[in-house]
């Protein structure tokens, strides 16, 4: 009886962990709260297949308790054969047309999402953005824009904008679960697919294929905002002066060692294409560093005097001078200045 009792418990308490932590998560972080179209029609996928899975679950249960009840040994019945019966075409055909059903009922409506989701017939009279997937980071260049920048996607709020990605290096693939699916970035073919935010706000994305020691720590946001804040935020991007001094004289002791230790062959700041590293035009507007870590001047001279202990397999380790504290911590002064534009991750929640 106490072995009984003892499993008991335990099964109770593994529920009870269950039930807790099913309510954990991060705000803007889920499919079952939906702020965008390609969410919404993931969200009904979902409700549909769950009605269908419960509805099967509860006729086994009912022919399971029914067989369980009238079919079971009764008394006097020790050597007892049942009737042995087989070729029943009624059942063979009830439990054959039932399944295709259901698979229909969920085939259908799947194959007209998936096929509504991959138009991209007015993919040329809207906001197009090359999406670059690296390790372990996110690079984006607004097409006839001039734009480039990294881990930061700006959108319009209630406009379709189509991304079309495509990888640097291994397989990954891009997730906003609260406004969009899932899509593949390959390094060799370019897969399209457009998103559209419902309200404005930010939302976390994800990188949900594995692609390294570093796969999980491959967050980015997409910050959605109205028309004319992202107009703002275009022009503000477009004006900016990569040459422009800052007015700090620490900071600018730092631009120089930013030139100075290199930085400058992997990063880039303004609309220059190259992305070795991520684009630092906006920097110092971010809210997180490496996607991961709070943006503060603490954690940003840890990533540059040590970026393996924030992000393991990342490509920057290694390939530059070293630099000092003191160095890093003038660097970091000069790229907290990176604010071209008052529209920014904050603003939009």
């Amino acid at each position: 009886m106490k072995g009984w009792m003892g499993k008991i418990r335990a099964f109770c308490l593994l529920g009870l962990t269950a039930f807790v932590l099913s309510a954990c998560g991060k705000e803007n972080l889920t499919a079952l709260d939906p702020k965008g179209y390609g969410a919404d029609q993931s969200f009904n996928l979902i409700i549909l297949t769950t009605i269908v899975m419960l509805f099967v679950l509860a006729v086994v249960m009912v022919v399971y308790t029914i067989v369980l009840i009238r079919y079971r040994k009764k008394k006097g019945q020790k050597d007892y054969i049942p009737k042995q019966v087989e070729g029943n075409k009624t059942l063979e055909t009830v439990w054959t047309v039932i399944p295709i059903i259901l698979l229909l009922i969920i085939a259908v409506p799947t194959i007209t999402a998936t096929f509504d989701l991959a138009d991209e017939s007015a993919a040329s009279d809207s906001l197009n953005v090359q999406v670059t997937g690296n390790q372990y980071w996110w690079h984006f260049n607004y097409e006839g824009q001039e734009i480039q920048t990294s881990q930061d996607l700006y959108i319009p709020v209630g406009e379709k904008v189509y991304l079309n990605m495509k990888s640097s290096d291994v397989i990954h693939s891009f997730w906003v679960p609260a406004i969009s699916g899932k899509m593949d970035v390959n390094p060799e073919n370019e897969n399209t697919m457009y998103i559209e935010a419902h309200e404005e706000g930010v939302y976390w994305g994800k990188c949900a294929e594995f692609c390294g020691p570093s796969h999980s720590l491959m967050d980015f946001k997409v910050v959605a905002v109205s028309q004319d804040e992202f107009d703002q935020w275009a022009q503000d991007m477009q004006n900016v002066d990569p040459e422009a001094e800052p007015e700090d004289a620490v900071a600018q002791e730092g631009q120089s060692l930013f030139q100075e230790k290199n930085c400058m062959s992997c990063h880039a700041i303004g609309s220059s294409p190259a992305q070795i590293g991520p684009n630092l035009t906006d920097f110092g507007n971010r809210s997180k560093l490496a996607g991961v870590e709070d943006l503060t001047k603490e954690n940003l001279v840890q990533w540059i005097t040590d970026p393996e202990s924030i992000k393991p397999g990342n490509k920057m380790t290694g390939n530059y001078p070293e630099v000092s504290d003191d160095e890093a911590g003038k660097i970091a002064e000069y790229l907290l200045q990176l604010k071209p534009t008052d529209i920014t991750p904050e603003s939009a929640q």
